[in-house]
């Protein structure tokens, strides 16, 4: 069969592109929609916080169920099956008259997404090879970096120029356009056949669901004891031990089980039904690579989840005024794209370069961090960190997966999409836990050295926290406490600083442990057999 044209795998770049851009996108955009879904549908903070964390914790869940799938029933399929459930259950989330029927669209919506990512890594690993691919994963990496950042723009703009509907609504045209565009420029994938291993599906889920739920809840309900009930389905947990740190033993006695049955059906020659063929990590830049993913995931966007809080609540921008104070970071992610097309450095050299970068851009935010911060010192650093984002984030992936079988590339891709959730999951428990933390401290101190009393200076300080900051407003506006609010916004400043030194320490050392990354083997510039014979 003819090789595709270029313009054919340009559109199905484009398609795998926008794809991924769309559950980034859904992903961050979350973050400034709440204000206005909590007005609107008139739900407590419990189903608002839902609303945020349900998607993330089914997305984790579901990877590498869905990237086994794709190898037994085709990448493609899979990827269109995705996009049509993001799209179905858009319509449920846009259109849900209550706070419950939100969340149980934000859940299915988690599993859609699930379907699309790690197929998305698929289709690229299978449509390019040799230089076309470091490119083809450049551009990948690249959107989302920059779709983490655009997200918060397009949600503060349709909130305040349309309604937080249209948030998910805008999704159902651009399904179907993708569903279009996957048909016609992404060729069918090999059908191999097999089956699902049931008891190790039920395992995997459960314990991804359950560590990602510990990793992402352990700061609100407490990560010894229960600081704040936990209600679901009407029962409630107030008490004893928190339901985090619960979550984390049986997530972690779960996959232990689940390793093991790994290893037992390889053992045993039945490593086509495991979801998780264990000999893929005597592949030396598949077993290290995931580790790099792993502390990369960690360190590079966990501050975003401190950033709009410290922007809104202590700089005093608007919803889409903080959306915007992002798009620097996106901006620096298409450069690092652009940038990646011509540069005669190694998909490796380039995972090196955009960590350096990444870790320039933490530390000159650390600095930075103030009060009173300009704008432009913030989009500086922002920019840098994401041109380091735009180069680390999609090379990464093109090393770990470069040396994998094409056979098992569904199951890699969703192996290397779980340590990715993994380290981004752990990262937000992280920083946000030593934000929190920090804003707390920090502010007490300042309000006992000014002369506070300590009951006082501890109430204040509970009000900051427990609010995210969301009280320096009213407080800045009344005369007795407008001090109060100006504690709190250096106190806020200080935690941003802290995370992002943190984080620039995690990226740090992923840089110091890409040496344990052998370079891939070099590829020729040709079609792969199995598209070939599917064309």
């Amino acid at each position: 069969m003819s090789e595709p044209s270029s313009l054919r795998r340009a559109l199905g770049l484009l398609t795998i592109a926008v794809g991924v851009a769309l559950i980034v996108v859904d992903a961050t955009i979350a973050t400034v929609i709440v204000p206005s879904v909590i007005e609107d549908l008139e739900i407590g903070s419990v189903q608002a916080q839902w609303t945020q964390e349900s998607y993330a914790i089914v997305f984790a869940a579901f990877l590498l169920l869905a990237g086994h799938v794709a190898d037994i029933v085709g990448a493609r399929r899979v990827f269109v099956a995705g996009l049509v459930a993001f799209g179905a259950t858009s319509v449920l989330a846009g259109a849900a008259p209550d706070g419950g029927l939100l969340v149980a669209a934000r859940f299915l919506q988690g599993a859609g997404a699930a379907m699309i990512l790690p197929t998305s890594l698929s289709l690229l690993n299978a449509t390019f090879t040799g230089p076309a691919r470091a490119r083809a994963f450049a551009v990948w990496g690249s959107t989302i970096g920059a779709a983490s950042a655009l997200g918060p723009v397009l949600g503060g703009w349709l909130t305040e120029h349309a309604s937080w509907r249209w948030a998910f609504g805008i999704n159902v045209p651009v399904t179907v356009l993708l569903c279009a565009g996957a048909m016609l420029f992404l060729a069918p994938s090999p059908r191999p056949g097999g089956r699902v291993d049931a008891p190790g599906a039920v395992l995997s889920v459960l314990g991804l669901g359950l560590l990602a739920f510990g990793l992402v809840e352990g700061r609100h309900y407490g990560w010894g004891t229960t600081i704040r009930p936990l209600d679901v389905l009407g029962v409630t947990w107030d008490g004893g031990p928190s339901p985090a740190l619960v979550a984390l033993v049986l997530a972690a006695a779960l996959l232990a089980a689940f390793v093991h049955r790994q290893v037992r059906l390889v053992r045993r020659g039945d490593a086509g039904r495991a979801l998780m063929d264990v000999r893929l990590f005597s592949v030396a830049s598949f077993r290290n690579g995931n580790v790099v993913t792993l502390i990369i995931g960690v360190g590079e966007f966990g501050v975003l989840a401190v950033l709009p809080l410290w922007l809104q609540f202590a700089l005093g921008y608007g919803a889409l005024e903080a959306g915007l104070a992002l798009v620097p970071l996106a901006a620096g992610s298409f450069v690092a794209s652009g940038a990646a097309f011509g540069m005669p450095v190694t998909p490796l050299g380039q995972v090196r370069l955009g960590l350096a970068l990444e870790v320039a851009g933490l530390v000159w935010l650390g600095l930075v961090a103030a009060p009173d911060s300009s704008w432009w010192s913030i989009a500086l650093a922002l920019f840098l960190y994401g041109v380091g984002v735009g180069f680390a984030t999609a090379q990464v992936t093109n090393v770990v997966l470069a040396d994998v079988p094409p056979r098992s590339a569904g199951q890699a891709s969703g192996v290397q999409s779980a340590f990715r959730e993994l380290g981004f999951a752990l990262g937000i428990a992280l920083l946000t836990t030593m934000f929190f933390t920090a804003l707390g401290t920090r502010l007490r101190d300042r309000l006992t050295a000014d002369g506070v009393p300590a009951a006082r200076a501890d109430a204040h300080a509970d009000a900051v926290t427990d609010s995210a900051g969301a009280v320096i407003g009213p407080l800045a506006g009344r005369p007795d406490t407008a001090a109060i609010a100006d504690a709190a916004r250096a106190a806020m400043a200080d935690g941003v600083a802290l995370c992002a030194y943190a984080a620039a320490a995690f990226v740090l050392l992923a840089l110091v442990a890409t040496a344990l990354m052998p370079a891939p083997r070099a590829e020729p510039e040709a079609v792969p057999a199995e598209e070939a014979a599917v064309r």
